[in-house]
């Protein structure tokens, strides 16, 4: 009589069970999504604890979060008694740990630290004009590259090498690190001293790495040098979901693994536990599109128990109707609102709040409570009320004019003297102050009083008036220039929040009317957080490594999933178009989709086109409803593959009656668009893979 097989290999299917039996010196794993490949690496751990009889001290398990590692901790260690022994970490941790060992640091410096350090050096130069270096210091980390690399790929900027090399001296001379350096650092002291490279390759003879996708540079080059002649390397990862280039992570990692680790055995995780047939065919048929993957299929034996829908609508206030009727059946805790920009969240939030139904976001802040909003929020309420102190202290010195917490306490007390007027205040203060905050405070002013002026200016409504707010207060260089990403995202938010006031009155009565709307808004969501029945707001990225019963993936329009449609470039186009797959395979049973027609943007009203993500699909994998999906004509309905003589292939976008003549518009694969009257000029129908 045999033994049973331990519990964590029990269920496995064939593929997981090779995987984790696998005993060769190198293995990718490609694992898809929902494949079970968290449960495959810690099953290996156990495995090889349990059944292969190795030390769990010569085991090394990295990841990209402490959250991950401390799962995978956790999940290994239920398997077997000895899985704590294991070293299971981030690459960072895994990082400080290898360098304490081997000559050590004292402390590892944050982003403000590194700022703070620049600053000691250029003493004369601002924080908001440091703060790009830093940023750009960080990334070039993340690649590996010192001072006297080439850094055109992270900057074109003639100071930015002399800069960072200034810095490098001043931190080494600390004996501090930054969070880059862990990597970086442990990558040169493995690099140029062999014997403790031999040291750690001989300490670590299986080493895992999971999310090895999301890897960037430094850690590759890291990786590599951990590996010696007898190391047994095991990466599990997925080349479709590599969605974090913005962060340095290097799709390629993954892709060229099989060629830089000869001898590779690559197993394919192509069966799929969440979603329904139908879901995972679509979402096959548009990744398929992407040159830079190694290539699989998933499938399920789950049925598909209802059509994946794409519905063509009007506008973004008809796009929130439409998810809210969706919601109308009670299903709000399995339902996910899915779109590219958290920007995209206000009409949501707006519409739902004024039908009653309970959100909750995922990953960020709700609209009105974002910095630059509550800084936008601030100036309006002064410029109807210069007695409010909280506004006026919120936006004084930002961005810095030199004006700091003494002057304003001064500028408090004496509005106290006058009535309460914090403009006349600022004035009458100013003059007995220094030279530097005076002409800050004058600045402040002179912006101030322009504003003013804007106001009950004929023709301007509140959203014009934002726009004016946004330029003159300098508030969006600002941003940028603390955070180039988090910039673009706020933005972002400030447009739609131009476009949520565009239809107020630019006076006063119109701006009160606002800010009282939005106090409204706020005053409708107490009490309602906690509550456990809501539907969930998410941005794409921020899906990653969830499910949900009920997907509606928004927003499906080029220029804005795709984004910026006429620059970008291939390794941008393929990675938006993981993303969308991504956001495909979170669906476990129910997939909607939605495009609209025009959104406005900035206060203006912008037409738009399909995502060209959406002519990847098959028609008969999905079902085409709303607008113009069958108010024309049954023969060119949205989505639709057509040829045309002169200008080739392409895809229906929009078609109906135009007076009494039948009108179908055209986006060609060209980049072109053409509007044409079928009934003089034929267009013939085509399959999706002509």
């Amino acid at each position: 009589m045999t033994d049973s097989p331990p519990d964590y290999l029990i269920n496995l299917n064939p593929p997981q069970l090779e995987a984790v039996k696998y005993d060769g010196s190198s293995l990718l794993i490609l694992a898809g999504a929902g494949s079970g490949k968290t449960r495959v690496i810690t099953s290996k751990i156990a495995y090889l604890i349990n059944e292969k009889g190795v030390n769990p001290n010569s085991i090394l398990a990295m990841t990209f979060t402490n959250k991950a590692a401390g799962e995978m901790r956790e999940r290994v260690s239920k398997m077997v008694s000895d899985g704590a022994n294991a070293f299971i970490s981030t690459f960072h941790s895994f990082g400080a740990w290898l360098l304490r060992r081997n000559g050590g640091f004292v402390s590892i410096y944050d982003d403000d630290d590194m700022l703070s350090l620049l600053g000691s050096i250029y003493e004369k130069e601002t924080r908001k004009y440091l703060k790009k270096y830093a940023v750009w210091i960080s990334r070039a980390k993340d690649y590996c590259l010192g001072p006297g690399d080439d850094l055109s790929r992270i900057s074109l900027d003639d100071h930015f090498p002399e800069k960072y090399a200034a810095y490098q001296i001043r931190l080494n001379e600390t004996g501090n690190l930054d969070f880059g350096d862990l990597i970086m650092k442990s990558v040169d002291l493995l690099r140029n001293n062999p014997e403790i490279r031999s040291r750690i390759q001989q300490r670590f003879s299986f080493i895992l790495v999971d999310e090895y996708q999301d890897s960037n540079g430094a850690q590759f080059e890291f990786l590599k040098l951990l590996v010696g002649d007898a190391t047994s390397l095991c990466v599990v990862g997925d080349d479709d979901q590599s969605i974090y280039r913005f962060r340095g992570a290097e799709v390629k990692n993954i892709v060229n693994f099989p060629e830089i680790f000869s001898g590779t055995r690559v197993i394919k995780l192509e069966e799929n536990y969440r979603s329904t047939d139908s879901i995972l065919k679509i979402a096959t048929a548009v990744v398929e599109n992407n040159k830079s993957r190694l290539g699989k299929k998933l499938w399920t034996k789950n049925p598909s128990t209802c059509p994946v829908e794409l519905y063509y609508l009007e506008d973004q206030e008809e796009e929130a109707k439409f998810c809210a009727g969706l919601l109308r059946d009670g299903n709000l805790k399995g339902t996910a609102i899915l779109y590219r920009t958290n920007a995209q969240s206000l009409n949501f939030e707006s519409y739902f709040l004024k039908a009653g139904i309970p959100y909750r976001l995922v990953g960020s802040l709700r609209f009105y409570e974002r910095e630059e909003i509550k800084d936008i929020l601030a100036f309006l309420s002064l410029l109807i009320n210069p007695k409010d102190p909280v506004a006026f202290i919120r936006i004084i010195n930002k961005p810095p004019r030199g004006i700091g917490k003494t002057s304003i306490r001064k500028i408090i007390l004496k509005s106290g003297e006058i009535g309460g007027d914090l403009i006349s205040a600022s004035l009458e203060i100013s003059h007995s102050l220094a030279s530097r905050t005076k002409d800050g405070i004058k600045s402040f002013l002179a912006m101030y009083r322009k504003l003013k002026s804007y106001i009950d200016k004929d023709g301007l409504t509140l959203g014009d008036i934002i726009k004016e707010i946004v330029n003159s207060s300098e508030l969006l260089d600002h941003y940028r220039e603390k955070d180039s990403v988090a910039g673009v995202q706020k933005e972002l938010n400030l447009g739609e929040l131009v476009n949520a006031a565009s239809d107020y009155k630019g006076d006063e009565s119109g701006i009160l009317q606002f800010l009282e709307n939005i106090e409204l808004d706020r005053e409708r969501i107490k009490g309602k957080e906690e509550t456990d029945n809501s539907v969930i707001l998410i941005t794409m990225h921020n899906t990653k490594g969830l499910e949900f019963d009920r997907v509606i993936i928004t927003g499906l329009e080029n220029g804005l999933f795709p984004s910026h449609i006429d620059e970008i470039d291939d390794e941008e186009l393929e990675e938006e178009r993981r993303i969308f797959y991504v956001s495909i395979t979170r669906a476990k049973n129910e997939l909607y989709m939605t495009s609209c027609r025009r959104r406005r943007i900035w206060g203006r009203t912008v037409d738009f086109l399909p995502s060209l993500f959406l002519s990847e699909i098959p028609e008969e994998l999905i079902t085409v409803k709303g607008l113009n999906s069958g108010g024309g004509s049954p023969i060119y309905p949205a989505g639709t593959r057509v040829f045309h003589d002169d200008y080739g292939p392409g895809t229906v976008y929009n078609s109906g009656k135009n007076g009494k003549e039948f009108i179908v518009d055209v986006y060609f694969d060209s980049g072109m668009k053409s509007r044409f009257l079928p009934e003089y000029t034929p267009l013939e129908r085509i399959s999706f893979d002509d």
